[in-house]
């Protein structure tokens, strides 16, 4: 009898999971076919291929995600798109556990596989928190998303219509090959001024951090190579 009951629910959690799974492709062609000519066309307009390769970065203080696509002639991510946050929550600073409620900072990457159409926010996809660095320094979270709707708890939330354009954007890059994406979180815009001010903050040796991963962006115009040496990011000039 527990076996039989054990291959039941099985197959019942089988069966749902493939139905979720056929709704979500669904959700998602459906919202790109919403957004696919007018994305074209803006595309073309600034001469950058369909299916380009992708980078993301947002600003806490800001309140803003940049969506970037490489420029196959020149070899440099362009900025195509800037989207208003819709909803976060937490502070200026990194997350630390689980439940604390803050957006994380730092450098993330999202393959294939954190991609989710299912989301009960609309679309959503997975940053990686916590990454490498986050594991060194022992902190805590999961499932931190960028999504649909318009309120969020440590995720971004970007509204269901601009989560459209973002994720079929993304989507395509991987359809056309590229392996993952990045996604860089800072607390603000990593100026010099801007740094000057936070001088006296508690987190500014983990910003001056942040800040050679972004300034060699704003250099390169390709997002660097991270790894994590000790407890600290490390990049590749």
């Amino acid at each position: 009898m527990k076996i039989l009951t054990f291959m039941l629910l099985s197959a019942l959690i089988f069966i749902t999971s493939c139905r979720d799974s056929t709704k979500g492709k669904a959700r998602a062609a459906d919202a790109k076919a919403r957004v696919t000519t007018e994305l074209n066309a803006a595309l073309k307009e600034k001469t950058i291929a369909p299916g380009s390769a992708v980078f993301i970065r947002a600003f806490k203080e800001e309140r803003e995600l940049e969506m970037f696509l490489k420029n196959k002639k020149s070899g440099n991510y362009e900025l195509f798109r800037t989207y208003p946050i819709a909803g976060m929550s937490g502070d200026l600073g990194p997350k630390l556990a689980e439940g604390d409620r803050q957006v994380p900072e730092g450098f993330y990457a999202v393959g294939p596989g954190a991609m989710n159409p299912n989301s009960s926010y609309h679309l959503a996809f997975n940053i990686g928190f916590p990454n490498a660095y986050d594991r060194a320094n022992e902190r805590t979270g999961s499932y931190i998303m960028v999504h649909g709707s318009t309120a969020s708890i440590g995720c971004l939330a970007m509204t269901d219509e601009k989560i459209e354009e973002i994720y079929t954007l993304c989507e395509d890059a991987f359809q056309a090959g590229q392996p993952f994406f990045r996604i860089h979180i800072f607390p603000f815009r990593m100026t010099k001024e801007r740094m000057t001010m936070a001088a006296k903050d508690k987190w500014l040796p983990f910003w001056k951090n942040l800040k050679t991963g972004y300034d060699l962006f704003e250099k390169n115009k390709v997002p660097p190579n991270v790894t994590v040496k000790g407890k600290e990011y490390a990049f590749d000039e």
